[in-house]
């Protein structure tokens, strides 16, 4: 057996991989090798009297799960890592609760709700309800839902907690709690459960049913989690449920990379793991291998900013590197120019590919200026995050068809398909299904199979049409167990009338719905062998629709799509890594947030946020600001982010344009002043009584063509003054002027042509290359 992997790990990697005697607290700097630690963690207890049945693993994205298992199968051998319990919590828990099913009131064919089912089930029932939908939004409510069930709260427990109550009367939704009801019984009766039941119903099962419990706490000697800040109050109390009496739990995480408290995760779950488990052992891997020491230095700089932190001193023995640099620019146009500037300068200078390369935002409504910015020089890019492929609306009609063939009591597949292809059932008679299912407290499915004896008073030709879908769906689930998913999925496809539906004309919409769908039975076909080369001679529709539900936003990202920039959301590059990181918008009210207020612990996770960032980078890293921005449809002030403050600025290279020097004694001071000039948020932050913020639902305004500041000419013809407009008198721009233009920044008068109204001048700005400006409507100043 190899053993040779261990001489590839430091000291500090290697003690935490070596023991087991009790519970470990692996605390991973960013680039300190965590991965490699879990891996070889696991291979190291394979070889040292560990089955391979006996080790739970969780993570939280099946990509990293697969990527593990790879690494271990070439340790110890693929046969023993196949064996493995390694996947996502939810994966992992579903199993369980598939296998366990009965204890809880469900069945083992449950379905999964994603999160669009989720939301338009709650908007069925708030319709129902007769509630304000524009009151009570299905995002705000499914995050209130959600919340409470990341801390274990059931309806019963919501609706008696009287906090919760009076927050949400004091938020004017007091009939949440009714929703909640509502929801967790309709989720029943479809034989369903969301994510975050998952996680809820696993806890049940095993707090429940102690003997359950006992006999996965028998199975798992050894417990590991990956990312354990990222863990919610659900995620945690599982944990501890499996691992309480052994004590065999490794968990490996950095408190300073804890992000994602919008989503639930809870930062105390790593801060107080040695309060929760007194025996443990912590190991701190502090060398960082991805960066230059630059680059770790200003991180370290910023991050000891935060009190809430488990004390660390992350090292780079790597290059020195270059100081981090800042850009400060007039608006964020020009901001898209100047970053994209620099990607050409270090392509030209240093022969970098464009995969090299990634731009960071706080928020994805940043991406557009980028955006134009590459198209506009033909530079190719990514965005990742967008549209996963299961999300396509062809897609996701397929895959309720599968779905209701595997539950025919699942709800929103059933009322997603009913009527397509188109056969003449319309919403008011999906109208009265629903409400005689809700009146009996029955699926819709099992309405339509005896619709006289639920009262569902249709006309003879609706029942036909009824009963004809109902054969459909018999007709499917009759052979489930003579075909596998590949199989059972192309007769669905065929016979359901889908292929038909997209076939009808070539139209490029339609060409590409095709494609999809052939693409999506492609991958069943690939499931299928795969499966069976594993040794699985049954492959169900139930098994593909357990693997494609789990899907996370990085496991539908692909890789292979050539050289491309990438330009994503801080919180998508966490697990990230590139050579060059600009990280954007770095002002306040954007990074950090408007929405955190003062709230300390949520300046601190925006601190963190921003500590992720940096420390995606390699060998270089950029940060920059805009004095002006368009938001919410108009142009905004801004100010350079106070967490620019927070890095020591010897390790920067900071911006000299507008009075701000590069010298670090004199240039720091000043750099300094401008950032406390700016003025603090007054925004307080929502937080729900179980401890996490609630999401808002997020409202995109396109702005106008052009500033709603600008002063058109009136209607007797008069021109603007610069008293009045900002923008000097036509007649006193003249060629070899230096001007200042608050979107495009500094450039030089090259030219002016006509006169009056329709007076343009041609103007070579620094960043934004040459632009002709009509001068009745630009916004400049003269400064030389």
């Amino acid at each position: 057996m190899k053993t040779n992997y261990l001489d590839e790990l430091n000291n500090s990697q290697l003690e935490a991989v070596r023991y087991n005697d009790g519970p470990a607290l692996v605390i991973a700097g960013a680039g300190s090798g965590k991965t490699r630690v879990l891996t070889y963690k696991i291979a190291y207890l394979l070889e040292n009297g560990y089955e391979p049945w006996n080790i739970l693993a969780l993570t939280f994205t099946n990509k990293a799960a697969r990527e593990m298992k790879d690494r271990i199968g070439r340790q110890v051998g693929e046969q023993r890592a196949r064996y493995l319990w390694m996947g996502t919590f939810h994966s992992v828990f579903s199993r369980i609760l598939r296998a366990e099913a009965s204890h809880i009131g469900f069945t083992s064919q449950f379905t999964i709700y994603d999160t669009a089912d989720s939301k338009s089930l709650l908007r069925s029932i708030i319709k129902e309800m007769g509630l304000d939908d524009k009151t009570y939004k299905t995002g705000m409510v499914q995050a209130r839902i959600s919340n409470a069930k990341n801390h274990l709260v059931s309806p019963t427990g919501y609706a008696a907690n009287k906090e919760a109550y009076e927050a949400d009367v004091a938020a004017r939704v007091p009939a949440v709690r009714d929703i909640y009801r509502r929801y967790w019984d309709r989720c029943r009766q479809a034989g369903a459960m969301d994510f975050d039941d998952l996680l809820m119903n696993t806890y049940l099962l095993f707090n429940d049913h102690p003997d359950v419990l006992a006999r996965y706490r028998n199975q798992f000697r050894y417990v590991l989690v990956d990312e354990y800040q990222d863990t919610n109050i659900a995620q945690h109390s599982i944990v501890l449920q499996l691992t309480k009496e052994n004590q065999r739990v490794c968990v490996v995480g950095d408190d300073a990379q804890s992000i994602y408290s919008f989503r639930g995760a809870d930062i105390e779950n790593i801060l107080y793991f040695t309060k929760i488990y007194p025996n443990t052992r912590v190991f701190k891997l502090e060398q960082n291998y991805r960066s230059t020491q630059t680059i770790v230095c200003a991180a370290n700089s910023l991050i000891e900013k935060n009190e809430r932190q488990i004390q660390k001193e992350v090292f780079s023995e790597k290059e020195q590197g270059e100081p981090i640099g800042v850009f400060q620019a007039y608006s964020d146009m020009e901001e898209g120019e100047i970053v994209v500037n620099k990607i050409a300068e270090l392509r030209r200078e240093k022969d970098y590919g464009y995969a090299d390369f990634a731009i960071l935002y706080r928020t994805n409504a940043q991406s557009r200026i980028f955006e134009e910015a590459l198209r506009k020089r033909t530079i190719p890019y990514k965005i990742y995050g967008g549209l996963s492929f299961y999300q396509r609306k062809e897609i996701k009609d397929v895959i309720a068809y599968f779905r209701l063939v595997v539950n025919p009591s699942d709800e929103e597949a059933f009322k997603r398909i009913i009527n397509y292809p188109a056969r003449g059932i319309g919403e008011t008679t999906v109208g009265k299904i629903i409400a005689a299912a809700t009146e009996n407290e029955t699926s819709l499915w099992t309405v339509i199979c005896e619709p006289l004896t639920y009262g569902l008073v249709i006309n003879k030709g609706t029942h036909n049409k009824l009963q004809g879908f109902r054969e459909l769906i018999e007709l499917f689930i009759g052979t489930q167990g003579d075909k596998n998913a590949y199989e059972l999925g192309t007769d669905i496809i065929r016979q359901s009338g889908i292929i038909n539906d997209v076939c009808q004309d070539t139209s490029p919409e339609n060409l590409s719905r095709r494609e999809n769908i052939e693409e999506l039975v492609n991958g069943m076909n690939d499931f299928c062998a795969l499966r069976m080369e594993e040794g699985n001679s049954n492959v169900s529709l139930t098994d593909f629709l357990s693997e494609v539900s789990l899907l996370t936003d990085q496991d539908s990202d692909k890789t292979d799509d050539g050289e491309k920039i990438t330009l994503m959301t801080v919180h998508s590059a966490k697990g990230l890594e590139f050579k060059n990181v600009f990280v954007v918008g770095l002002e306040e009210n954007l990074f950090p947030s408007g929405m955190v207020g003062d709230s300390p612990r949520g300046l601190e996770e925006e601190r963190r946020l921003f500590y992720v960032a940096i420390t995606r980078a390699e060998e270089h890293c950029f940060l920059s600001y805009a004095k002006t921005r368009f938001r919410y449809g108009k142009m905004e002030f801004g100010s350079p982010s106070r967490f620019l403050h927070d890095i020591e600025t010897r390790y920067l290279h900071l911006p000299h344009e507008a009075g701000l020097a590069r010298s670090v004694d004199e240039g720091a001071s000043r750099f300094r002043r401008e950032i406390e000039r700016g003025g603090m948020r007054s925004a307080s932050s929502s937080r729900t009584p179980f401890g996490a913020g609630t999401s808002k639902e997020k409202v995109q305004v396109i702005p106008p063509a052009m500033p709603r500041n600008l002063k058109r000419v009136n209607s007797l013809g008069s021109k603007p003054t610069a008293s009045a407009s900002g923008t000097p008198p036509v007649g006193s721009v003249e060629a070899g002027q230096m001007i200042e233009h608050e979107r495009f920044g500094i450039g030089e008068v090259m030219k002016v042509e006509g006169a009056g109204d329709n007076a343009k001048a041609t103007i070579h700005f620094k960043n934004a290359g040459d632009k002709q400006l009509l001068l009745r409507f630009a916004r400049f100043k003269i400064i030389g």
